[in-house]
């Protein structure tokens, strides 16, 4: 079976719109429902032929849990929108995120960007991150998905050029991994997601001391708190996955 005839059997799992505030039995069981609607929706692709292709990527690529790039893929692959990711390091995700991209037979774009410089892992080391990512999303075929800024996120020439090739609301699935600061991403490129845009942040969860979770996830849960992202689960070893609603989500629901 072909990685688009794969993508184009499955059901998609579609943005819900947020239940009202002050309805909130309501939003607890659809939000509840859209959890349970991933989770078999995981299921579903884990069985699928690209489980394989993906457990290779994590092997080679990737520090992420199988889990993880799984629903990267899908999400990919079943999303209208553009894709955003920061801090792929050596692209086990951005390739995902490609494939995904490439089965859904859909011409979208792929904006990954990447600070560069080196890094000690006992399994991935790197010396030259851009090298190694370069090299690798062109081994895997996918170079041509994907467009590399070089660069810090919060950086002023990054976000020009970020903003040069992505229009407002026009981004499906956002993907960070990089220092922490999710709020200060999310305030830099929020107008560029969609309403109900998918999001994966990796160390909302870590088992080590003084690890980038102890950024993470007080300010994950201060945007669920305020309704601006929806939580569906923590996934992998650690990877938050939820939905982006907007800062302007609890006033459009006061109104209504």
């Amino acid at each position: 079976m072909s990685r688009e005839a794969d993508c184009n059997q499955s059901v998609i799992f579609a943005p819900r719109r947020r239940c009202r505030y002050g309805r909130r039995t309501r939003g607890m069981r659809e939000s509840f429902a859209d959890c349970i609607a991933l989770m078999e929706a995981l299921v579903e692709y884990r069985q699928r032929p690209i489980s394989n292709d993906l457990q290779q990527i994590r092997h080679k690529y990737s520090m992420l849990h199988l889990d993880v790039l799984t629903l990267i893929y899908y999400f990919a692959a079943t999303s209208m929108g553009n894709i955003l990711e920061i801090g792929p390091y050596r692209g086990g995700s951005t390739i995902s995120a490609a494939l995904g991209l490439r089965a859904s037979g859909i011409e979208r774009k792929l904006i990954t960007i990447e600070p560069g410089g080196r890094h000690q892992h006992h399994r991935l080391p790197s010396k030259d991150i851009l090298r190694d990512l370069k090299k690798n999303l062109a081994k895997q075929r996918v170079a041509d998905l994907v467009t590399l800024i070089p660069g810090y996120s919060w950086e002023e020439k990054t976000i020009a050029e970020v903003r040069t090739q992505l229009e407002p609301h026009s981004v499906a699935l956002l993907m960070i991994d990089a220092d922490g600061e999710v709020k200060r991403d999310l305030s830099v490129y929020g107008d560029l997601l969609v309403e109900g845009c998918n999001v994966v942040v990796d160390d909302y969860v870590s088992l080590k001391s003084g690890g980038k979770n102890l950024a993470t996830r007080p300010q994950i849960d201060e945007l669920v708190a305020s309704e601006e992202l929806q939580a569906f689960g923590v996934y992998g070893w650690g990877t938050w996955v939820g939905r982006w609603w907007g800062r302007k989500a609890n006033a459009e629901t006061l109104t209504s």
